[in-house]
């Protein structure tokens, strides 16, 4: 891994896969709900939207999309929970220019047609709302329960109010607090020019990135005390279910093994999750858990979809399941397997230069620039024990929350009450 600093002090990493025939730029900061008001709840999600809408030199978003086309490229962007990234993949022999085209991307928007991308962004919005305006992403509902009004609950991409809102004036602002070299970092891997020149490049195309100041969020600490359950009853055909638990932030010495708990549940089709609920009890067909970690918390969820007659039965096997490794912990096997799956997935990133990008970016945020290779070995060493521990403290039942969305009938609904012990 080649680390340095370029231009006014932005970080830079990189790693070299010179087996490849693509190379890889990843413009990542922290930005996003979690830097944001309840008044201004949605604006990262839409500057993330005009960044793809032209600079000077390239006036429209039709311009801007030939310019990262002709270089044979691909532009992609995201905004998280608390921060985002811009990706710029491309042939080697594009790199230097594909450099000079995001540095400007990020550094010179010009914000035009402001009201043609509230549009499309209100169409997206529209996607996780029902006819009455209410939120109905079971995500989002369950990320709410768990938050309530701390930023880390907001919704992403915003609400119609504040979107209705945005104007250029707020963007720029925006804009400059965060597009900075305190805020942001950027990596590169796949097939890269010299140490030396690259260095070269990343700094010419990096250059107008403002110094600015490190962005600061306040602090979760109203960790629950109690279970808690949210029903969103709406029109479906299916009862989304979502099991949401507050786990350890990235800091925490429990990060990784809860990392490896995340393997043992849901890993492929063979792990805990997907046995019991598809292929064992034909409760469900899709089955997922998901773990995030932001600097102080995380949110560590187990979803699922299934008619309201079963959800009864689904909670009751995830609470089985989440009390069993709380209690007994993983098997042996379960650790064997969960740590040669992220030893293999470790290994394919050398062929992935998007994902050991997106690993050096997001963890360099934190100020632990880490390739996949040196995230597995983090967990490489862990047992059944420190797997065991992570779950008592992420399933411990006084932190769940249970959120569901669809069509909940009043049974369904006493017998999530009966199983979180709120009755």
């Amino acid at each position: 891994m080649i680390a340095s600093s370029i231009g006014a002090g932005l970080p830079a990493f990189a790693l070299s896969q010179q087996h490849l025939h693509r190379a890889v730029l990843t413009y990542a900061l922290r930005i996003g709900p979690r830097y944001e008001a309840e008044g201004t709840a949605g604006i990262s999600h839409f500057l993330e939207h005009m960044l793809h809408r032209g600079t000077k030199r390239l006036p429209t978003a039709h311009a801007q999309a030939v310019a990262v086309e002709a270089l044979g490229g691909s532009l992609d962007a995201m905004t998280g929970v608390d921060h985002g990234t811009l990706t710029l993949t491309c042939p080697p022999e594009s790199f230097e220019a594909a450099a000079e085209l995001l540095g400007e991307i990020v550094a010179a928007p010009i914000f035009s047609e402001i009201d043609v991308e509230r549009g499309i962004v209100r169409e997206e919005l529209l996607e996780d709302r029902d006819e009455r305006g209410r939120l109905i992403d079971p995500d989002g509902v369950a990320r709410n329960a768990l938050f309530g009004d701390h930023p880390l609950g907001f919704p992403i991409v915003g609400t119609l109010r504040t979107l209705a809102s945005f104007d250029e004036s707020l963007l720029r602002r925006h804009h400059t607090r965060h597009y900075t070299t305190a805020s942001a970092v950027v990596t590169a891997a796949g097939r890269l020019p010299p140490k030396a020149r690259l260095s070269k490049i990343l700094s010419r195309a990096f250059a107008a990135q403002p110094p600015g100041k490190p962005v600061r969020a306040p602090a979760f600490r109203r960790a629950p005390t109690a279970p808690s359950l949210r029903v969103v009853r709406s029109p479906a055909s299916q009862v989304a279910v979502r099991v949401a638990c507050l786990g350890p932030g990235r800091r925490h010495t429990s990060e990784a093994a809860t990392e490896l708990l995340l393997r043992v549940i849901d890993d492929g089709t063979s792990t805990r999750l997907y046995e019991t609920l598809c292929d064992r009890l034909g409760l469900c067909y899709e089955v997922s858990a998901a773990w995030e970690a932001y600097d102080e918390v995380g949110l560590f969820d187990i979803a699922a979809e299934a008619q309201d007659e079963a959800v009864p039965r689904v909670l009751e096997e995830l609470f089985s399941m989440m009390r069993s490794l709380a209690d007994r912990g993983p098997t042996p096997a379960e650790i064997d397997k969960a740590l040669k799956r992220s030893r293999w997935l470790a290994e394919r990133a050398q062929d992935q230069p998007e994902l050991a990008a997106e690993e050096l970016a997001t963890s360099a945020l934190t100020g632990a620039p880490r390739s996949p290779a040196e995230k597995h070995r983090r967990i490489a060493s862990l047992t059944a024990a420190d797997v065991k521990r992570a779950a008592r403290r992420v399933f411990d039942p006084r932190r769940v929350t249970v959120a569901l969305v669809g069509p909940v009938s009043r049974a369904s609904e006493r017998r999530a009450r009966t199983l979180l012990g709120l009755d």
